[in-house]
């Protein structure tokens, strides 16, 4: 392991940074799109890059996902 990274792990900038699977980011995608938040879900969706069908697998409403169409993979 380099210094760099020695420093880093000391310093506890890892400890900072919340850690979400893409399970959880699926979720919580949907649950911001049946809410109407789709700032947030987008913010997810762009990020892990989660496709139509995974979110409506996952339980969001058909007008939520057709709304968002041009983000999705």
């Amino acid at each position: 392991m380099g210094k760099s990274k020695s420093r880093i792990f000391r310093k506890g900038i890892n400890d900072q940074i919340t850690k979400i699977s893409r399970e959880d980011a699926t979720k919580n995608a949907v649950k911001f799109l049946n809410s109407n938040n789709h700032n947030e879900a987008r913010d997810l969706i762009t990020m892990f890059g989660l496709g139509a069908e995974e979110l409506l697998e996952a339980g969001a409403s058909y007008e939520s996902v057709v709304a968002l169409k041009n983000l999705l993979t």
